[in-house]
């Protein structure tokens, strides 16, 4: 591990922590020897950063600190363009074009150290889907309704080609290897429900607002779904 990428888990471990950590804690949580981390520590500190220390304490990382931006370890950068890859081969369009501006934009501002690994990394996100379900609905503007607590109106049809009229609360869209799901609460059926984008025959994005938050809402969801796991790709009732 670099030097660098070393001073930055430190940094990463003691905004998470909860307390102060001693160096024996943060040296086994990174496998290195106690006195590398106290050699750190000073190095840290003659940074600027504001870590402050107290023997038998333990180190603590004051409130407020901001690390640099695109501060990236190699596993993070890897993870950034991993998901990238499978976000621009299964997403939604405008979904894929923010991926490939991604990719752009990290290889402008990496460090030179790290640029290399945009095209050396051996990460490969499995498969070209070619047979990916079209959507028929925006999925962009459902993307920025969903924040935002707007109800949506649409008419879905079954796998027996059946329609109905359903009004929902949008909470989540999952993206699986050839359809995407949008997961929300039905008004119709009084529960959680899965509708594939591409069985939608029309869809309205209403003014209205559902009062409960998101977080309520993806609480009680997933309480739903250990009591009775919907199928992934299964119709609602």
């Amino acid at each position: 591990m670099r030097r660098a990428d070393r001073l930055f888990q430190i940094i990463q471990i003691l905004r998470g922590a909860r307390r102060p950590m001693t160096a024996r804690e943060l040296a086994d949580e990174m496998e290195r020897d106690p006195r590398t981390i106290y050699r750190d520590m000073a190095d840290l500190v003659a940074s600027g950063v504001p870590v402050r220390g107290e023997a038998g304490v333990g180190y603590i990382l004051e409130a407020g600190y901001e690390l640099p931006p695109l501060m990236l370890t190699a596993d993070e950068l890897e993870a950034a363009l991993l998901g990238a890859q499978w976000v621009m081969e299964r997403g939604d369009p405008a979904l894929a074009r923010g991926a490939r501006d991604l990719l752009a934009k990290l290889e402008a501002v990496l460090p030179g150290d790290m640029r290399h690994l945009t095209d050396s990394s051996g990460l490969l996100a499995a498969g070209c889907v070619r047979d990916m379900a079209c959507d028929a609905i925006d999925m962009q503007a459902l993307r920025r309704a969903i924040p935002e607590r707007r109800k949506l109106s649409l008419t879905y049809r079954d796998e027996q080609g059946r329609a109905s009229t359903r009004i929902i609360w949008p909470i989540h869209i999952g993206y699986f290897e050839r359809v995407r799901l949008i997961v929300g609460w039905c008004e119709l059926r009084g529960a959680f429900r899965n509708f594939r984008s591409d069985r939608i025959a029309s869809a309205t994005i209403q003014t209205e607002r559902f009062a409960p938050t998101l977080r309520q809402l993806r609480k009680q969801w997933r309480e739903s779904e250990v009591r009775a796991p919907q199928a992934v790709a299964g119709s609602p009732a």
